[in-house]
């Protein structure tokens, strides 16, 4: 795609650079290959650029070329196509040759960056969007990555567009998942012994959900009969409500697991694990249900950037 982009700008360049002025009209017509608009973008850049002097006659825009500058066109067309691609700088200064040879360790948060960004566009790179998106998430802010959205970046970087953002994106979660995995698989609880156990179960388990959950998600954890955890289930997205979080959805994946008991488990994206009035409300409505059908609800438990907390121990 790159190569047809460069022969199509040499095609009109070329077409035109013997006539000097000429009028925009006039440059319409000599490159067949090239739509009008496309023509008329190009002679606009090219003026912005220093290569063509722009003036008016008659209410139609006719160009000079620069004395002296034309001979520079051929490395502009170089820098529309390609910016300042990675594969253009020296080989020991790019990112993905540095990780091969040094180590991922190695690399600067700028240079991770620019390996996920991959490729630049005209006039900025995939190295110089990294540089600007980790001088922009400096210091201790590098964790507010994961939090910006699409048009945010494009703001920082040019650079940055629909397959670069969830290249980003998709880094981040894939790294967070493993870091989850090595963190959370020595220091789970085998049983649940108490509320302290619960807790500690699921500020791990759900510590995605606690850290970056946008909106309340209600989750069960099934648990064996000597009430070690089996499996979770979302249950709910949004606003917890008893009369939304209807206990046949609660109980159906736990008669499915075999369960003994459940854990009720939703979080606070404000922070704040105190309890509400509803929570209270689904609790005592599911710990009913539960008496029935013969699974306990052992606890409920909040989950929050602050902390867990559990309801059936403040009772």
């Amino acid at each position: 795609m790159s190569e047809a982009r460069k022969q199509k700008l040499q095609s009109l360049i070329y077409s035109i650079q013997t006539t000097d002025p000429f009028s925009v009209a006039w440059a319409k017509t000599q490159c067949r290959d090239c739509a009008p608009a496309y023509v008329t973008r190009v002679l606009k850049q090219l003026a912005r650029d220093g290569h063509l002097e722009e003036t008016v006659d008659r209410n139609e825009s006719v160009y000079r070329w620069v004395p002296d500058k034309f001979d520079a066109v051929h490395g502009w067309i170089h820098r529309q196509v390609y910016g300042e691609q990675i594969k253009s700088g020296p080989e020991s200064d790019r990112p993905r040759e540095q990780l091969l040879r040094d180590g991922v360790s190695r690399l600067s948060d700028a240079q991770l960056i620019a390996i996920l960004v991959r490729v630049g566009v005209p006039g900025e790179s995939a190295v110089q969007a990294g540089t600007r998106l980790s001088a922009s998430f400096s210091g201790n802010r590098l964790a507010d990555l994961t939090d910006s959205s699409l048009p945010e970046l494009r703001q920082m970087s040019k650079a940055i567009r629909k397959d670069s953002y969830c290249q980003i994106m998709a880094g981040i979660e894939l790294g967070r998942r493993i870091a989850a995995l090595r963190d959370i698989n020595p220091v789970l609880p085998t049983r649940i012994r108490g509320s302290e156990d619960a807790i500690s179960y699921c500020m791990t388990r759900f510590a995605r959900l606690a850290n970056d959950g946008k909106q309340e998600e209600f989750h069960i954890v099934t648990l064996d009969t000597q009430h070690g955890p089996i499996k979770d289930h979302r249950i709910t997205v949004g606003t917890l409500d008893a009369s939304l979080v209807h206990p046949r959805e609660v109980f159906r994946p736990a008669i499915r697991d075999s369960a003994s008991a459940i854990l009720l488990v939703h979080n606070h994206p404000s922070g704040d694990p105190t309890p509400s009035r509803e929570d209270h409300a689904v609790t005592d409505r599911l710990s009913k249900v539960g008496e029935l059908v013969g699974i306990r609800v052992l606890d409920h438990i909040i989950v929050s950037k602050q902390c867990g907390k559990s309801i059936m121990a403040e009772r």
